[in-house]
């Protein structure tokens, strides 16, 4: 008897015991005979089921989860090898878990569904069809299949990509690069790392097809250091795709030239931001540049560069395989396409949802989310990362699109969203966004700098009860000049979570605690 199980090997499953759970997997089919073939496939984003482990039936995967490996002799006792469903663990179909199969998946269709490695499994689910495509465009033409997609960056601004591409197409011919901002530091954000650990090919696609829409024949993945999983399985997926002729200076037989090669950070939030990225490519400590001159004209290495977000560019090889008008299609407004969200913080089902721009956070933390871990009453929830504001339910209905959220002041970002019960104290949330500006800011320009340190001391003599009142007048200054003045959204955004503390939980911030924190 043969049978195919699948257990994901994303460092998420893999913290969770995902390498323990297939090693007693494969003792146990040892121990009957059977034979087995293992696929350590990528996570499908539902982490609090993980280790998920998937069997192959007529009737297609059966999931259990989450399985532990002491969990494993009962369960193929119960008849786990014959998709028997019989057992707790048993989430019956895969498909029809609801909170996958309500998902609108075009970016990550193929998360876990394939080995992360095969380039037959990527290829058999049209993947690097929308490289062929582009092959037979020029770069305008591709160009204009992403400006008919309404494809927006999907790292914090929101950019038009197509206007992006479009300026570094029309600088004069010459070296030209594509760098993709793999340094994801967002708090409560995981998806670019589920792009990278579990459909590698897809940013490898889209990176390409951005290169010959602009003339460019390198690009650099800028990736965080502390994803060394990612770093791992992408470089394989470099080497592979070299040999297969999909990167390198004949790709495909087309004569066109398009190389790759990933880069390290070093542990430096402000290199998520544009300008501070490429310093730190070229061997500089990553400080922002003043803009003008942008990117797109001068960027790496003063040359013309397109640099966009690792969701921004995996969204590209649906685009041009099937067409920019059908991701268009999805969303609303001037919000086209999908979001990939990630539910994290105290959220009893925390994981990936991807779904057309226009869900309310409610839906998504309740129906999704499935409510706080704790049981306890939501609070406040952050979006957009640690410069994003704190919501309160009275803005929880709003729907998720870049222009809902901005009219409130509220900010979509990377999609990251952290949940928090009512046992939080907001006023230690507004005091922990000034401390980490503190600590991540480059400290080129004043306000940022020097006003993210007078911030946390400012909020101490507040929490302390000292002079309450002219303090919070000057801490809304404070934040005023700061959003004002600086020279990046690092200060120009950090006062965004404070003056949400400020106008819509201010008792948390103005309760004596008898004494500065520690």
């Amino acid at each position: 008897m043969s049978v195919t199980v699948y257990v994901p090997a994303d460092t998420t499953a893999r913290a969770l015991g995902a390498d323990r759970v297939a090693d007693a997997l494969r003792q146990a089919a040892a121990e009957r005979g059977l034979d087995l073939t293992l696929i350590r496939n990528g996570s499908r984003g539902l982490f609090w089921l993980e280790p998920l482990v998937e069997v192959a039936t007529p009737d297609g995967r059966v999931a259990y989860g989450p399985v532990t490996p002491e969990a494993v002799p009962a369960l193929v006792e119960a008849g786990l090898f014959d998709g028997v469903q019989d057992h707790d663990l048993a989430l019956g179909l895969t498909e029809d878990i609801p909170y996958l199969k309500n998902q609108q998946r075009l970016t990550f269709s193929r998360i876990g569904i394939t080995d992360p490695l095969s380039l037959d499994d990527y290829t058999g689910l049209r993947g690097f069809e929308g490289l062929r495509k582009a092959l037979t465009l020029d770069g305008q033409g591709i160009i204009d299949e992403v400006k008919a997609s309404g494809l927006r960056g999907r790292g914090g601004a929101a950019f038009p990509t197509a206007i992006k591409w479009q300026t570094v197409h029309d600088e004069p011919p010459g070296q030209k690069y594509i760098v993709c901002n793999a340094d994801e530091g967002d708090s409560g954000t995981f998806a670019d790392r589920l792009v990278m650990e579990c459909d590698p090919y897809m940013l490898i696609e889209g990176m390409t097809i951005a290169g010959l829409a602009v003339g460019a024949t390198q690009g650099y993945i800028y990736l965080r250091s502390e994803y060394p999983l990612a770093q791992k399985i992408f470089n394989q997926a470099l080497e592979r795709a070299y040999a297969a002729g999909y990167l390198g200076e004949d790709i495909l037989g087309s004569g066109k030239h398009f190389d790759l090669e990933v880069r390290l950070g070093a542990g430096a939030y402000i290199c998520g931001e544009e300008t501070s990225l490429l310093d730190s490519l070229e061997g500089k400590r990553g400080q922002v540049r003043a803009k003008p001159p942008l990117p797109a004209i001068q960027g790496l290495f003063g040359r013309p560069t397109v640099v966009n977000n690792v969701l921004s560019l995996a969204a590209v090889p649906f685009i041009l395989d099937q067409g920019g008008q059908a991701y268009a299609d999805y969303g609303l407004g001037r919000s086209r396409g999908t979001l990939a969200i990630q539910l994290a913080g105290n959220v009893k089902r925390g994981g990936l949802v991807e779904l057309a721009f226009g869900t309310t956070l409610r839906a998504l933390m309740e129906d999704f989310g499935g409510g706080t871990l704790s049981g306890r009453p939501l609070k406040a929830v952050q979006v957009g990362g640690p410069l994003g504001a704190y919501l309160p339910e009275s803005q929880w209905d709003s729907p998720m699109d870049y222009e809902a959220f901005a009219a409130f002041g509220g900010v979509v970002g990377h999609g990251g969203v952290v949940m928090f019960d009512d046992s939080v104290d907001m006023g230690e949330q507004a005091r922990f966004a000034m401390e980490f500006c503190t600590v991540e800011s480059c400290g080129k320009c004043t306000p940022c700098r020097i006003g993210s340190v007078r911030g946390v001391e400012v909020i101490d003599r507040i929490r302390a009860g000292e002079n309450q009142g002219a303090n919070l007048e000057l801490l809304s200054e404070l934040c005023d000049t700061m959003v004002d003045g600086s020279l990046c959204a690092m200060g120009g955004m950090t006062p965004f979570p404070v003056q949400s503390v400020l106008k819509h939980f201010p008792d948390d911030l103005t309760r004596s605690r008898g004494g500065s924190p520690c």
